[in-house]
């Protein structure tokens, strides 16, 4: 993905369930800061057309008066530029303005004319307004990615965002134009799971980060002064539609305060496959005890809504639990009825193929024939898709991790590393801190038994800083990578010495496992 112009993708400077001064057209707070630079105003990039003198920088003996909109500090100046742009727009640019103030982030034509036609700006119509708009308010963004296909989008710089929030709410336009808005986001979650399904993973994953500030006021309820449980189902379908983001994409922690935000103002019995999520999220944060009880609950509501789909989710979520705490003959028989649970590519959720990869895992160490024969099968699956899916690399990588046991049990370690680097790589690609931790562990292990303690010693530190940025020291990991662990700090101070290994740990840390994992 290019590097895009402005804003689109940051956090949005405040918490899950914190009112939003966009969406309810007041600021957080007043006061007054020392730094004068020109945040939000379009006539600081030449895109000046309404706002090219908004003046307030640094004039006169003290700081200007600010307003603290988004998290960002705004000028009165700037505000006044705003509205005097406003003030010399016709009425179809009015209106557009104020509907294209409830978007965070950056948006394109296609997501304007969803979001902002209405009978009295039909969708023929915006096109047109648009082009007559985005000089005056709307500074342009690159945030295409790579292959996609060309066309403009555009972000709201705070101060014109403010006067458009502010008039909508007058108007009493800010409900329809609020739920209009929430369904797009839910339409376009559902866009990028199913790109994850149909084997375009990055670009799924790449979609879901370029749209979060909206997909994130989209989740949290609250962020409109609407009934909270009028945005309630649509706040849970965008967050487990959004699951491969959470688990796969080393996005855990955010998942389950989500999560638990939307489930919180939920009317009715949570669905069975956010309790599935819910239950994920807990193993994948280190805490499978926490998921057992969400397992629990989430098979009985699987049962009640006749979710056929979610009983096989669910035993390939017991599979992952049951090997996360070293049980792997539970863990195999549930893998197993997991695979016999899903027909064909699902819509939903971890695929088949990571159903075999996750078997071969609990195989490895205890029947290597019997792994071999599920990584064989993964060919098989991806013939059986269908002809423009591409691969699962999340399943690929867990793959290359069990190819990589399996090849060191055989003693061919050169090979083992091998496929453990993919592993890594393919982790770190799609961003999953807890498989890249554990494909490092078994790579450090295996650079021990090729001889190179120094190299082993530099992925360890550099595990260490990984899991403690992303988990914390409360993260327990899985019962095998623990035990490698333990072997190797042995080994690794029985060779190097406390003072050697420290040393390069540290060396480790600072190199990052992105450099490490291209180390033949």
């Amino acid at each position: 993905m290019r590097r895009h112009l402005r804003g689109n993708g940051r956090p949005s400077g405040r918490p899950a369930g914190g009112p939003d001064a966009g969406t309810t057209g007041q600021v957080r707070s007043i006061g007054y800061v020392g730094d004068s630079r020109n945040i939000g105003s379009a006539g600081s990039t030449g895109n000046g057309g309404c706002v090219g003198d908004a003046g307030g920088f640094g004039t006169g003996g003290g700081p200007p008066e600010t307003e603290l909109l988004w998290g960002e500090p705004v000028t009165a100046g700037q505000l006044a530029a705003a509205e005097s742009g406003y003030a010399r727009c016709g009425p179809e640019e009015r209106l557009l303005w104020e509907r294209l103030s409830v978007f965070e982030g950056a948006f394109g034509r296609d997501a304007v004319r969803e979001v902002c036609a209405s009978g009295t700006l039909p969708p023929a119509r915006v096109p047109a307004v648009l082009d007559r708009l985005a000089p005056l308010a709307l500074l342009p963004v690159d945030d295409l990615f790579d292959g996609e296909e060309e066309a403009p989008r555009y972000w709201m710089p705070h101060p014109m965002r403010a006067v458009g929030a502010r008039r909508l709410t007058e108007r009493g336009d800010r409900r329809f134009v609020v739920l209009r808005h929430r369904r797009w986001c839910a339409r376009l979650a559902r866009r990028a799971a199913d790109r994850w399904q149909g084997g375009r993973q990055l670009d799924a994953r790449d979609l879901a980060l370029r749209e979060l500030p909206d997909l994130a006021a989209a989740m949290d309820p609250t962020t409109a002064p609407l009934s909270p449980n009028a945005g309630s189902g649509t706040a849970v379908e965008i967050t487990v539609s959004l699951w491969f983001l959470w688990v796969v994409c080393g996005r855990v922690a955010e998942g389950r305060t989500r999560l638990r935000h939307a489930l919180a103002l939920h009317p009715g019995p949570p669905p069975a496959r956010a309790l599935w999520l819910a239950a994920h999220l807990e193993l994948e944060a280190g805490r499978p005890e926490d998921a057992d009880p969400l397992l629990v609950q989430a098979w009985a509501a699987a049962v009640r809504d006749g979710d056929d789909r979610c009983l096989g989710l669910l035993a390939q979520l017991r599979g992952s639990t049951a090997l996360h705490q070293g049980r792997t003959r539970a863990a195999a028989a549930e893998f197993r009825e997991a695979l016999a649970l899903t027909e064909g590519p699902p819509d939903f959720g971890p695929g088949r193929e990571a159903g075999w990869a996750g078997l071969a895992l609990a195989l490895a160490r205890t029947d290597p024939e019997a792994a071999q024969e599920a990584l064989d099968r993964l060919p098989l699956e991806r013939a059986g898709r269908r002809a423009w899916a591409g691969r699962d690399l999340w399943a690929d990588a867990w793959a290359h991790h069990a190819r990589a046991e399996l090849l060191a049990w055989d003693g061919e370690r050169g090979r083992a590393v091998d496929h453990a680097r993919r592993a890594l790589r393919g982790h770190l690609a799609l961003g999953s801190a807890a498989g890249a931790s554990c494909a490092a562990e078994l790579l450090a292990e295996l650079r021990i038994t090729t001889g190179r303690p120094v190299a082993a010693a530099h992925v360890l530190g550099a595990v260490d800083v990984l899991r403690s940025s992303v988990f914390g020291e409360e993260y327990r990991p899985a019962a095998s990578s623990a035990a490698a662990r333990r072997r190797s700090d042995r080994a690794l101070r029985e060779a190097l010495g406390t003072e050697e290994l420290c040393r390069a740990r540290e060396e480790g840390a600072s190199l990052g496992l992105f450099a490490l994992s291209e180390e033949p």
